[in-house]
């Protein structure tokens, strides 16, 4: 038996394809939009559309721009010959938000992970090579995270970069600010004592 209209049942259904959103939270999503005054409803959907014809991937860092260059790597106070590489668009936001990092961006949209069937003709590998054969990469940080995926990407990358006599670092992970001692793990204890630094 079907309890709501197709066209509703449809829309429940979109909501929940998206990441981190269940059946319940789908179907108060389309309630939602439902309810929206006609108005509201076709800024909505038009701003899905609007989003999908226009924003593109950066043809130098492959972060996500509306320009022909995203912003940063248009930016020439920015220092082009250190890369940081991450795994996503979002990683870009969160790394901006420390506002120390003065370099550019290389956004690999996604990482290694075999159980998931991405390889690393998946991701932008081939993109980030290119830009460091050009001759004017110093270093390339390795941002990926500290999970079994990231490591493995990091490590691949790593590899393939070593010939090229460019110098390759990874973040420093460790015990996070105003955390305590006994609450980290053994690998975040063995981390921060690899990263630890002169005072």
């Amino acid at each position: 038996m079907q309890f709501f209209p197709a066209a509703l049942q449809d829309l429940a259904d979109h909501f929940a394809r998206l990441p981190g959103i269940g059946g319940k939270t789908a179907q108060r999503l389309a309630f939602y939009v439902l309810s929206l005054p006609m108005e509201e409803a076709e800024d909505f959907a038009s701003s899905i559309l609007k989003a999908k014809n226009q924003v593109h991937t950066c043809p130098r860092c492959q972060n996500l721009t509306d320009r022909e260059l995203c912003p940063i790597c248009d930016d020439d106070t920015r220092d082009q010959g250190v890369i940081c590489v991450v795994a996503e668009p979002r990683d870009v936001i969160a790394m901006e938000r420390s506002r120390e990092y003065r370099g550019v961006y290389h956004v690999l949209h996604g990482v290694i992970s075999p159980l998931n069937h991405v390889t690393q003709d998946n991701i932008r590998i081939k993109e980030l090579l290119h830009r460091v054969a050009s001759g004017e990469v110093r270093e390339v940080i390795m941002a990926t995270n500290p999970d079994t995926e990231g490591e493995a990407t990091a490590m691949y990358i790593c590899r393939l970069l070593r010939p090229m006599e460019v110098k390759v670092t990874r973040l420093a992970y460790g015990i996070p600010v105003g955390s305590q001692l006994e609450y980290a793990d053994e690998v975040t204890l063995s981390r921060a004592l690899e990263g630890r630094q002169e005072m």
